[in-house]
């Protein structure tokens, strides 16, 4: 019966017919209601899925709005990237969370949540216990970003520039990022797009600086996702004799969205849930309030804006 209504739901979610956020909760709701048939295939799947997607959502940018969002993007993410990861620090130091799991649930807030994690884990030899334990803290967290920034978005009357950018900086994960924005706006989504891009960058110096650090010589993931990306807003931009087929593209990037929020949704679990604990838990709840609420508050003074 589970595999049935797995398909059912992949089918719904793969239409058209339902938002990213639906999905996120479609997903959440069979995760903790089911045994996973197909726990391993979807996470790999939801991984690929994710990188395909933004690429095609990358048809619908113009790249001198990619240049201009992500140059001035790029020094809010880096002062952001380095509070986060001292404040993550030193809230493992106060609770006590190992310093592995600690430095991969700072990392993933920081940069782009499990991408990075599953970047620089290798690289710290964290055992598969940490990893999940991380990777489980930053997930459940991105689900309710997803459901609550809309939100709170909407009752602070925040533009869908501010939106796009708050999303940007202050959500982990790609696929929440481009989710939460898509549901604000067009506008919201390319900001948001953009400059969680330039901002999931900082994987390859986060990667080496570790690999120095750790003395490992761990291969380091690249994020080539992110070259096809601007290769998609360049063709949008400048290729006009394809121009027709650049709307479709858009089209199936936002359904692949949905699809793999959906399978992320049903990779939490009650399992999740205990894996997690309650110190790693509450080093992420900490540092992912402390950090979407200081960039909420500078956004909507005006310190920070594009």
């Amino acid at each position: 019966m589970s595999k049935n209504i797995f398909f059912i739901a992949l089918i719904l979610c793969a239409s058209g017919l339902v938002s990213p956020p639906f999905a996120l909760v479609a997903g959440l709701v069979y995760g903790f209601s089911f045994v996973h048939p197909f726990h391993i295939e979807a996470k790999k799947l939801s991984k690929l899925l994710l990188q395909v997607s933004v690429v095609g959502l990358g048809f619908g940018m113009d790249l001198t709005q990619v240049i201009t969002v992500g140059r001035s993007g790029f020094l809010y993410t880096a002062i952001g990237i380095s509070f986060a990861m001292l404040l993550g620090w030193g809230l493992g130091r106060v609770l006590k969370v190992g310093h592995r799991i600690s430095f991969l649930i700072s990392t993933g807030t920081a940069i782009c949540g499990g991408s990075a994690i599953a970047a620089v884990a290798p690289i710290t030899n964290a055992s598969e216990e940490e990893i999940a334990v991380s990777l489980g803290t930053v997930f459940l967290l991105n689900s309710v970003a997803l459901l609550l920034f809309p939100a709170i978005g909407s009752a602070l009357h925040m533009t869908q520039t501010q939106f796009g950018l708050w999303a940007a900086l202050a959500i982990h994960d790609t696929s929440s990022v481009v989710g939460a924005s898509a549901k604000y706006g067009a506008v919201a989504l390319a900001v948001g797009t953009t400059v969680k891009l330039a901002r999931a960058l900082w994987i390859v110096p986060m990667s080496l600086g570790a690999a120095m650090f750790n003395k490992s010589k761990a291969r380091i993931h690249w994020p080539w996702f992110i070259l096809f990306f601007c290769l998609a807003a360049v063709a949008n931009t400048y290729l006009h004799v394809f121009a027709g087929y650049y709307p479709t593209l858009k089209h199936l990037g936002m359904i692949g969205l949905t699809v793999t929020l959906f399978l992320i949704g049903t990779g939490l679990s009650k399992k999740t849930l205990q894996q997690v604990g309650v110190r790693p838990l509450l080093q992420g709840i900490i540092l992912w309030v402390v950090v979407a609420t200081a960039s909420l508050a500078l956004i909507c003074s005006n310190w920070i804006h594009l």
